[in-house]
Formats: C-alpha cells, structure tokens, sequence
C-alpha cells in the first residue's frame, strides 16, 4: 500500500500551485500551499510535514532563505527532520550545490515529471 504524505509546497506561481497541488491530491497526499518563504516559515511553525517542496525564486524570502530557517528551527526546538525538496528553474551546474548547503535535501527542475517527484518522495521517505 502506498504512503500518503503531507506536504508543504512552498511556490509563488499560482499556476505552478494548482499544477503540482492537483497532481499530488489525485494521489491523495495533503498539500498546503504557501505563496512564499516567510508564510512557510509562519505554517511551518503550526503544522508538522512529511516534505517540503521549495520553490527558490519567490517574494519577500526565497527559498534558500526560508531552508535556512527551518532548519534553526528544528535545531532550536528539536524537531524531527523534514526533507525539503528544491524546485526551481534555476539549472545552472552549481544550482544544485547552492541548494544542498542551504539544508536542502533534493533538488529537481522546472518543468519535471511527477512521476519523478514521487519516486523521490519514496526514496527520501525510508532516509
């Protein structure tokens, strides 16, 4: 049987929300949108996820700001992990890199396969 999960997806764009938002629910995961990095870090804060899924470019505070934040969070309060997912259309060769050491786990770019993006839940889901 196939885990649900409850996802925070952090994207400014609103079609990209209503794409990716609609594929995940038809396979029954949660998702609570955030339109950027400082409402994120305002459910964040609430709410306990499964996964994160960032966008990088946003208003008010990027992604990599808003990765950066989670994680003093949990350190702070000694929560348990959350794996944040980097999506971006930002593809430069050192893109991926700069996600990783702002405390992003996984990185994937605009446009991506959703098939792709659950395999890679399943994969982050059993680290």
């Amino acid at each position: 049987m196939k885990k649900l999960f409850k996802i925070l997806l952090v994207e400014d764009n609103p079609l990209n929300q209503k794409i990716v938002s609609f594929n995940l629910r038809k396979e029954n995961h949660n998702v609570t949108i955030a339109e950027n990095g400082l409402i994120a870090l305002d459910i964040y804060k609430k709410e306990k996820f499964d996964f994160i899924l960032m966008d990088i470019m946003m208003p008010e505070m990027d992604g990599l700001e808003a990765s950066v934040n989670i994680r003093k969070i949990e350190k702070e309060k000694n929560l348990k992990y959350t794996p944040i997912i980097a999506l971006t259309a930002n593809t430069l060769d050192n893109d991926r890199d700069k996600c990783l050491s702002f405390g992003m786990d996984e990185y994937m770019a605009k446009p991506f396969r959703m098939a792709k993006l659950y395999d890679l839940l399943e994969v982050l889901e059993i680290i």
